[in-house]
């Protein structure tokens, strides 16, 4: 879940390019980029487009509306009958928000996971209440929408993201993972500015996140670049494994590496990285 590209319900064409553009994951999106008039539309793309998402093993996630919006009940509908890997409700603010959708989800025959989209200050306020309904509502990541949420904080514009919003993403990260979920960074709206964009997004991986949302497919290679350990860490994390795996440490709870002591939790933060840096591009 590196990269995450959102393409819009009503763009045949972007929906006919986007299993080959190489992205982790899509979001087929039925909410904020498919203006009013044009939502049937959208949903009958999605109709027709998830099931050959799936076919090609692209894992697919349709965004729906907020909860207390009136398109819901048809982009639930259009849930049930498409299938998606699983589907992303917006402006999640409360548990019983997400309790309310996932049993309207339930009702209409969708029975796979949910994403909940955490872009409002209530909605960061209660976001480890949110991840605590986890296992009861079969929700799978937390998805940051820093656009809304520097909104309603009421932000300047300029250096929004190093300045203010770092605090609150933070909270995003603890609660996924205190309830072992992913958890995905904001877009970034500049998708011409390569340097700033992979900047963004090397900070979101120091932060703690999985992966970042997308609004271009010019963003999806920057993004692999950027949650790719670099070669120094990839050395560190060989380095610990080597020592774990030496006959002479057999059974130690932590060893000598390069001047300090190493634990069992770093061999498996090591394993991780090498993991990460062996992921498809």
């Amino acid at each position: 879940m590196r990269s995450v590209l959102f393409v819009p319900g009503d763009k045949p064409r972007a929906l006919e390019k986007a299993a080959g553009l190489g992205a982790d994951a899509i979001i087929l999106d039925l909410e904020d980029a498919v203006a009013p008039e044009r939502k049937s539309e959208a949903r009958a793309n999605a109709r027709t487009a998830i099931p050959g998402f799936r076919a090609e093993d692209l894992y697919t996630v349709l965004r729906i509306a907020e909860p207390a919006s009136s398109e819901l009940g048809a982009d639930i509908e259009t849930a049930a009958a498409a299938s998606p890997d699983a589907v992303l409700i917006a402006k999640i603010e409360t548990p019983d928000q997400l309790s309310a959708v996932r049993k309207r989800l339930d009702d209409a025959g969708y029975a796979g996971p949910v994403w909940a989209m955490i872009e409002t200050p209530l909605g960061v306020m209660n976001v480890e209440a949110i991840a605590r309904q986890a296992r009861l509502h079969s929700l799978e990541a937390l998805v940051t929408g820093s656009n809304d949420l520097a909104e309603g904080l009421r932000l300047p514009e300029n250096d929004q993201r190093r300045q203010t919003l770092t605090p609150y993403l933070s909270r995003l990260v603890l609660a996924a993972r205190a309830m072992g979920l992913t958890v995905l960074d904001a877009v970034y709206n500049a998708y011409r500015d390569e340097a700033g964009f992979e900047a963004e997004a090397r900070q979101g991986r120091i932060l703690g996140f999985d992966g970042k949302t997308l609004i271009h497919p010019s963003q999806i290679c920057p993004v692999h670049r950027a949650y790719t350990p670099s070669e120094a860490e990839q050395a560190w994390a060989q380095t610990v494994v080597d020592a774990f795996a030496d006959p002479a440490n057999a059974g130690k709870g932590a060893v000598p590496v390069e001047g300090r002591m190493v634990e069992h939790m770093h061999l498996r933060a090591a394993r991780l990285v090498l993991a990460a840096a062996h992921t498809k591009e």
